[in-house]
């Protein structure tokens, strides 16, 4: 009745201890399933391959709860493909991290007074590969805490030898095929990491300015200009118009002045320019704004840059030296004394860009730098997800993606740091430029030296689908693993890294993209829906909560909030709900144990199960379709939430609570009832593994005698559904549920006992009896019962004798309170929603708040009346 190869049970069941203690279980556990080399990847097996790669965290970085919440998902994908037949490879690695890693070790020289130049560059270099190996990649260890299936043998760092073969091998293709060229153009400047940035580096976000606006000219020939850098106008060189406002085209061809310099500029029409925008008229500063570089190109303009690389004004005169905040206020000044301010306002609120490492705010700067002409690559990358070669899930998120390829500028890949892959050309003495390939000679002899730049360091990770597996040579890691089956991500770094993996993927192998599905999940944030920050003091470590709950708790946590594409809210409670799961499992299954609960010899045909065992085998192969449907849909919530249910509610709750009466009675029936429930909890806690994998793994291998879940089968639907027991066994809930809730509503304790007769005639309850009496505490009727309650209940009939277990007359009263609120509840909500003015004004949330508190109070209304018409006469 479930189609699941059987283990062999253990000669004898261990005893598993009263309480689970995830500290001591977890450690030992995960070195031995690495020791066992169950996460290893053979590139020779005959299996069918499943390849994820792990995004690589920074070699500076520790486990974060995104980190945690992402490997969760990917460690669950792969621990359920191995367990289904798959040569299932979990591709560990670290990226170099560039500006990163490179601010970390200068801040440490730093510490002893000194800067990188003093030591030079190779020799700064070894010092951050010395930094590397004793203080860097501390998340491997962190990694391991939280259960991550990865084959560490194969781990990989974007540094390595053999990526930096790879960089330098696509680099020089990419060279060849003309893809890749050096120019002059407004890049992202950061003065802080003194290095280019990418655009998507860039974050945005709306800072308290100012707006200046200026009169530029003399006598009748000037207009005015609105800035929020006044710094640049030294670099000036045009005011841009529009080329029909006929506010200016008596201006347009002649030279202005430009206040506080001794030179003129032209007055230029240009379509760029909004003639609706302010006054219509722009100043043009080429070598400092993007727009602006290309109103100069099309103007021939000349580039006049004033700051050096630390924001600092190099311009001839008296603002020379000031940085470009005090110079920003130094030449307002000037130009306020010179009467040249027509008007000032502050703040003036507008979107600055920052650096999303240091937060520095950005300065476009003219600079000589490497690129990557991305058109042709940014649309083999769209066209990939167009024909359906690769898939985005959540399906909604593909126009994000094809907002971004379809958009793409030219990408801007070196950057002014020494730690990284250094860019692979070289300068000769007469003009020369030479790109080198691995297997090239670098050129030598006088006058030849080596660009200083290195590469952007998603250049690298761009290759991560294909490097870490041996290209460029034709390896057969390369060959059985490639590509990829799914890559798991963040969508914040859709742009950052999935589009540099597809272009690269597509460019270097031929057309085969880098993974078949790319599934987005969203950032983890707080229980409130706010962004972790450590300036907002909600930031967590996860490892705290891995040692207060277990590693399980918090994987269970991070998968149960996982919807695609949408942002996860998480909470301490949370985590310690699902800590209160794992115990559920370790109860229920230690309980199981205790009474004999087996997975020896084969079940009984059905016809020889009770309604229960068939009700429980139905519904554990309707969970395992149901799961199966789900992980495929990469619905991570949904599924946790419906192992959830079925494991506590259906199983815990249910089966294990009816059981209870069979082991009691003993016999057959105890026996059939071992082998069910064995087979259901050797099942459901397959089903769990993924993603619950420490305290499942201990409780199958007692429960089993098997060597490990990590190697066991996954789970199959046999087909096996018996619609009739499951109407039977909801019945039987239904009158539990509803005898329970009258108890409770008359106050009686939970373990109460009080007699009851049941009539069960026309019902298929006759035989749970023994069942019902058991879970809702209920004695024989006796010689003096007197039935003080009847419950008619799904064609039963309860009748209790509550006399001398309640205070009649309080209970009347309480309830009888209870009936007046609800129908003044009632009567305020039917005012509100018989106002037809309130429903002309009122929001449609409001109005569907008062309809359902009426909802709500005509509930508690037939429930109070019920429940005095039940009381026994005073």
């Amino acid at each position: 009745m479930t189609d699941n190869a059987q283990q062999q049970p253990p000669a004898t069941t261990p005893e598993l201890p009263t309480q689970y203690a995830p500290a001591e279980v977890e450690g030992p556990l995960y070195e031995r399933w690495v020791e066992r080399g169950y996460f290893s990847a053979d590139e020779k097996s005959e299996k069918p391959p499943y390849t994820v790669v792990i995004p690589p965290p920074n070699v500076t970085g520790a486990l974060h709860l995104g980190h945690a919440f992402e490997h969760t998902l990917i460690d669950a994908l792969t621990r359920r493909k191995r367990m289904q037949g798959f040569e299932t490879l979990w591709q560990p690695g670290m990226d170099h991290a560039g500006i990163a890693t490179q601010n970390v070790v200068e801040r440490e020289l730093g510490k002893e007074g000194k800067s990188r130049h003093d030591l030079g560059r190779e020799a700064f270099i070894e010092r951050v590969w010395k930094w590397k190996g004793e203080s860097g990649g501390q998340i491997s260890g962190q990694m391991r805490r939280l259960g991550d299936g990865v084959a560490w043998e194969r781990e990989r760092f974007t540094m390595d030898e053999g990526l930096s073969q790879a960089v330098q091998t696509i680099f020089k293709k990419l060279y060849d095929d003309e893809l890749i060229y050096r120019a002059e153009r407004i890049i992202n400047w950061c003065p802080r990491c003194l290095t280019a940035i990418s655009d998507i580096e860039v974050e945005y976000q709306d800072d308290d300015g100012e707006l200046v606006s200026i009169t530029y000219g003399e006598g009748e020939e000037t207009l005015v200009v609105a800035t929020t850098r006044a710094e640049t106008m030294l670099g000036d060189t045009a005011v841009a118009v529009h080329p029909d406002d006929e506010r200016y085209k008596h201006l347009v061809g002649k030279q202005i002045k430009l206040p506080l310099t001794d030179r003129t500029i032209p007055v230029v029409a240009d379509e760029h320019v909004d003639p609706e925008f302010g006054t219509g008229a722009v100043k043009v500063t080429p070598a400092h704004d993007p727009n602006d570089f290309e109103i100069g190109q099309r103007h021939s303009l000349p580039n006049i840059a004033v700051m050096d690389e630390h924001a600092v004004i190099t311009a001839h005169g008296p603002f020379q030296g000031l940085d470009r905040l005090e110079a920003r206020s130094a030449i307002v000044g000037a130009l306020r004394a010179e009467g040249r301010v027509v008007a000032e306002k502050r703040p003036y609120t507008h979107s600055v860009g920052h650096c999303s490492r240091c937060k520095t705010t950005i300065e476009p700067r003219l600079s000589m730098q490497w690129w990557v002409k991305v058109g042709p690559l940014a649309k083999a990358a769209g066209d990939a997800v167009r024909d359906g070669k690769v898939k985005i899930h959540p399906q909604e998120m593909e126009k994000r993606y094809f907002d971004w390829v379809d958009n793409l500028h030219d990408w801007c890949i070196s950057r002014q740091l020494w730690w990284g892959h250094r860019i692979p050309v070289w300068y000769g003495p007469n003009g020369e430029v030479v790109c080198v390939g691995p297997d090239d000679e670098a050129p030598t002899g006088e006058g030849w030296r080596q660009d200083n730049d290195v590469l952007d360091t998603w250049f690298s990770s761009g290759l991560w689908p294909f490097s870490t597996l041996g290209w460029p040579e034709q390896t057969d890691s390369l060959a059985k693993f490639y590509p990829n089956s799914v890559l798991v991500t963040g969508y914040d770094i859709l742009f950052f890294w999935v589009a540099r993996m597809m272009m690269f993927g597509l460019y270097a192998m031929d057309g085969t993209p880098p993974f078949h599905t790319i599934v987005l999940h969203g950032m983890v944030r707080d229980q409130f829906g706010k962004k972790m920050s450590k300036s907002f003091g909600n930031a967590v470590n996860p490892l705290d909560w891995m040692d207060k709950y277990g590693s399980d708790a918090l994987r269970f946590t991070l998968a149960r909030g996982a919807n695609p594409g949408t942002d996860v809210p998480i909470g301490e409670d949370w985590v310690q709900g699902s800590r209160n799961f794992a115990n559920k499992i370790w109860n229920a299954t230690r309980f199981a144990m205790m009474n004999g609960a087996t997975i020896e010899g084969e079940l009984p045909p059905a016809e020889e199960l009770s309604a229960t065992d068939r009700w429980v085998l139905s519904r554990l192969n309707a969970t395992v379709a149901e799961v199966d449907a789900l992980y495929d849909d990469y619905q991570f919530a949904k599924l946790s939430d419906a192992l959830f249910h079925f494991a506590w509610d259906e199983v815990f709750d249910w089966y294990v609570e009816l059981s209870k009466t069979t082991f009691m009675a003993g016999g057959e029936g105890a026996k059939v009832s071992a082998r069910v429930l064995g087979e259901v909890l050797d099942v459901t806690l397959r089903l769990l593994h993924p993603i619950v994998p420490f305290v499942t793994e201990t409780l199958w291998t007692a429960l089993t005698g098997g060597e490990s879940l990590v190697i066991a089968d996954w789970p199959a639907d046999s087909g096996f559904r018996d619609a009739g027991a499951e109407r039977e066994i909801e019945t039987l809930q239904q009158v539990i549920t509803e005898v329970r809730r009258f108890r409770a509503d008359q106050g009686l304790q939970p373990g109460q006992k009080v007699p009851a007769r049941l009539t069960l005639d026309g019902t298929a309850l006759a035989p749970h009896e023994a069942a019902i009496r058991q879970l809702l505490r209920l004695l024989p009727e006796g010689d003096a019962f007197t039935a003080t309650a009847t419950l008619p209940v799904s064609g039963a009939t309860v009748a209790l004798d509550l006399s001398g277990t309640i205070d009649v007359a309080a209970e009347r009263k309480r309830l009888a309170k209870d009936l007046a609120a609800a129908e003044k509840e009632k009567a305020q909500a039917e005012a509100k929603l018989g106002n037809e003015a309130f429903l002309a004004k009122a929001p449609d949330q409001v109005v569907d708040k008062i309809r359902g508190r009426l909802t709500k109070a005509e509930a508690d209304i037939a429930r109070l009346t019920a429940q005095l018409a039940a009381l026994p006469a005073a």
